[in-house]
C-alpha cells in the first residue's frame, strides 16, 4: 500500500519568494520515514530545514535556534508537541507554527492556537497543504472543506472537547458524559472518523 503524502510531497510548485529571508524550519515528527520525506519536500520548496523525532529533541532544538517556521506533531512518543510549541514561543513570538496530527480534534485545535500555532492540519497532509499553511499570509482566509463534518465526527469531536475539560481524566469524562468508562476508552483509543 502506498502513502497518500508520497505522490505529492515532492511536488515542487511553490514559490519561494513566499518564505521570506529566514528560511528555517523545524519539524517535530516522531514518525521517521514521515518526517524525512516532509523535510526533503520542504527543502525543495526553499526551506532550511532541521528535524527532531522527539518532544525532548524538538524542545532542545526550539531553545538553541529557534525557527522562523515550524511543524510540530501533536503527538508524540515521549510527550506532547504542546510542549514543544511553548518552548518555540518562549524563545521567538514571530514563529509561524503548524500542529500536523493525526489524531485532530477541535478541543486540542484550540489549545494549540492559544499556545501560538497558527493552524492545525490532519494527517495525512501533503507537502503543499503544509507549504500552504505556512506561509499563508495574515488576513486570508483558509478555503472552506467541500464535505462537512459527519456525525460520527461531531460526536467525537464533542467527547475529545469534554475529556480535554477534564485534563484528560477518562473517569470524570465518562462521568459526565453519562456513558461507561470502558466505553469511552475504546472511543478515545480510536482514531477520528471521517
Amino acid at each position: 500500500m502506498t502513502d497518500p503524502t508520497s505522490a505529492v510531497l515532492d511536488d515542487n510548485s511553490s514559490d519561494p519568494d513566499d518564505i521570506g529571508p529566514d528560511s528555517s524550519l523545524l519539524i517535530v515528527d516522531d514518525d521517521a520515514p514521515f518526517v524525512k520525506r516532509l523535510a526533503r519536500a520542504m527543502e525543495t520548496r526553499g526551506f532550511t530545514v532541521e528535524i527532531a523525532e522527539s518532544a525532548a529533541e524538538g524542545i532542545a532544538k526550539a531553545k538553541t535556534n529557534p525557527p522562523k517556521y515550524a511543524v510540530v506533531d501533536l503527538r508524540l512518543g515521549d510527550g506532547s508537541g504542546l510542549d514543544v510549541i511553548e518552548a518555540i514561543r518562549s524563545r521567538r513570538s514571530d514563529t509561524r507554527i503548524i500542529m500536523l496530527t493525526g489524531y485532530g480534534n477541535i478541543a486540542t485545535a484550540v489549545n494549540a492556537v492559544k499556545l501560538g500555532a497558527v493552524d492545525y492540519l490532519a494527517k495525512p497532509a501533503d507537502a503543499d497543504d503544509v507549504f500552504a499553511a505556512l506561509v499563508q499570509r495574515s488576513g486570508e482566509r483558509a478555503e472552506l472543506p467541500e464535505n462537512p463534518m459527519s456525525a460520527d465526527r461531531v460526536r467525537w469531536e464533542h467527547i475529545q472537547r469534554v475529556y480535554e475539560l477534564c485534563e484528560r481524566n477518562v473517569s470524570e469524562t465518562a462521568r459526565r458524559l453519562n456513558m461507561h468508562r470502558r466505553t469511552l476508552q475504546r472511543i478515545l483509543a480510536k482514531r477520528a472518523p471521517k
